[in-house]
């Protein structure tokens, strides 16, 4: 199979490109410099010439709370958006099947119940959860042969991300305040790359939840189990790390309004016949086993 991957300097589409090309898989990877998702005609020549039998579609203006800035909005409409919506229409004309990589922000996280992937209650709190709201909107009301996958507190090898920040930290400061009324569970990327592929060589098309297993967490609880590893493989600075817990209305306000509720159901998974992504702290031991502590 053929398949076109978006964003490939990011964390997810490294990963994709990776995990198709170990498969056997023909995987063509682009970035910005290669197709702008802005540019209709580009994402029109780029995909056509490729003739793909899929596009993995995982390039996103993700910097959530740089897109509230007035400068930014427009630009944020047009990447997770108008891009995605570009894209859906190739697709259409050549009848191939996409993926779509959604998030749990275009929900209100309220509650403390999961959110069903079938659930139509939206309303996202914030400028990026708005726009990718409009890019699920575009696929699913253009495409039959789509999948849409939301996911939730992405960490990968390939860029920034939280845990990253938190060792960062741990290192210059012997106290941190960490958000513990935030619920949800992370994803890496690595083993979302593998669930990607899985359903793109399948026609199990509609809408999914993939976060890694291992139950709900607060960020509080991802950094304090971030900081016991980092300390059990010998990194013994982290041990003096005291996390404290607090609200995020302690926190202080940040551009971007945050969901307290990111659970995310992911039973339709299993339904469909997908293996789950392994558990969090799992996932974690194998991002930081190969972590370069020298970097931070």
């Amino acid at each position: 199979m053929k398949v076109f991957v978006t964003g490939v300097k990011g964390q997810l589409g490294y990963d994709v490109v990776n995990e198709l090309r170990k498969r056997n898989h023909e995987a063509i990877g682009v970035d910005i410099e290669e197709m702008d998702i802005t540019d209709a005609a580009s994402v029109d020549t780029v995909i056509h010439r490729a003739a793909p039998d899929a596009v993995i579609h995982c390039a996103a203006w993700t910097a959530v709370d740089a897109a509230e800035d007035t400068e930014n909005q427009e630009k944020v409409r047009l990447v997770n958006a108008v891009g995605t919506e570009n894209i859906a229409k190739v697709c259409k004309e050549l009848d191939i099947k996409m993926i779509y990589i959604s998030t749990d922000y275009v929900f209100d996280g309220q509650g403390t119940a999961p959110w069903l992937p079938d659930c139509k209650d939206y309303s996202p709190l914030n400028v990026y959860g708005k726009t990718k709201l409009a890019g699920e909107l575009a696929v699913s009301e253009s495409l039959s042969k789509y999948f849409i996958v939301r996911i939730a507190w992405v960490f990968g090898k390939n860029g920034k991300n939280f845990i990253r920040t938190m060792l960062s930290l741990g290192k210059k400061y012997e106290q941190l305040r960490v958000v513990s009324d935030q619920i949800g569970t992370p994803t890496y990327t690595y083993d979302l790359a593998r669930l990607l592929v899985d359903m793109v060589e399948t026609e199990k098309y509609g809408y999914y939840h993939a976060t890694n297993e291992g139950g709900y967490i607060s960020w509080h609880d991802f950094t304090a189990e971030i900081f016991r590893q980092a300390a059990a493989m010998g990194h013994k600075e982290y041990e003096r790390v005291a996390v404290t817990p607090v609200t995020t209305k302690e926190y202080g306000v940040s551009k971007a309004a945050r969901p307290f509720n990111s659970r995310l159901d992911k039973s339709k998974l299993t339904e469909n016949g997908f293996t789950p992504l392994p558990d969090w702290k799992d996932a974690l031991h194998r991002y930081l086993k190969d972590f370069n502590f020298e970097e931070i």
